[in-house]
């Protein structure tokens, strides 16, 4: 079979496992949901560093890059063992009512490529988001202040958040730009936050 029959033969079996397993229900809405937690924790690493005034852009980057790794490592990790045991429990309680073992069949192999699609966009929506929102402060040195850097991110973050809130009212049907401004309205809250946080000598 040649490498293009192959690829073609593979994506007709993902498509059929999809089907199967709802995986790309279940992917959109752990895509949605992390990469909106990585978007505001970001928000939250940035506010923090600016508060302490750091303007140094390579601590700000490994601060925040530690904290998009570790973000994906648990959205991955933890979407894996839950997804994982949810699927086992699902696939037994079949199992029981048609007294078959069905581990190797169709229906166990889409299981187990749930498990692993969906942990993996658990794990890298966050850590996408996040190092998006970050980016501003890999080019500090083209305008040499900081400060634009953290206004940059700041500005990507909340249109991050503007385009989860118009995907998500998009698959709802729902208005996208006010869908879009509920999500930015989660950022401004968190940037309020910090912000008191900061007046109050936190």
């Amino acid at each position: 079979m040649s490498p293009l029959r192959r690829l073609e033969y593979h994506i007709r079996r993902l498509r059929e496992y999809g089907d199967l397993a709802n995986i790309g229900e279940i992917a959109r809405r752990y895509f949605a949901m992390n990469a909106f937690d990585g978007v505001l924790t970001i928000i939250g690493v940035l506010m923090g560093n600016y508060s302490a005034q750091v303007r140094s852009s390579s601590t700000v980057l490994a601060t925040g890059l530690s904290t998009c790794v570790a973000i994906g490592i648990s959205g991955l990790w933890g979407a894996y063992l839950t997804e994982s045991a949810e699927r086992r429990r699902d696939l037994a309680e079949l199992e029981s009512y048609t007294l078959t073992d069905l581990s190797q069949t169709k229906i166990g192999r889409a299981s187990r490529t749930a498990v692993v699609i969906v942990a993996l966009v658990d794990g890298f929506a966050p850590f996408l988001a996040a190092l998006v929102v970050l980016l501003p402060f890999f080019f500090t040195t083209l305008w040499t202040n900081i400060t634009i850097s953290y206004y940059f991110s700041l500005g990507l973050a909340l249109i991050a958040l503007f385009a989860l809130g118009a995907f998500l009212g998009n698959i709802s049907r729902q208005n996208l730009i006010v869908s879009g401004a509920k999500m930015i309205g989660a950022g401004f809250m968190a940037i309020l936050a910090s912000y008191l946080l900061r007046v109050a000598g936190v």
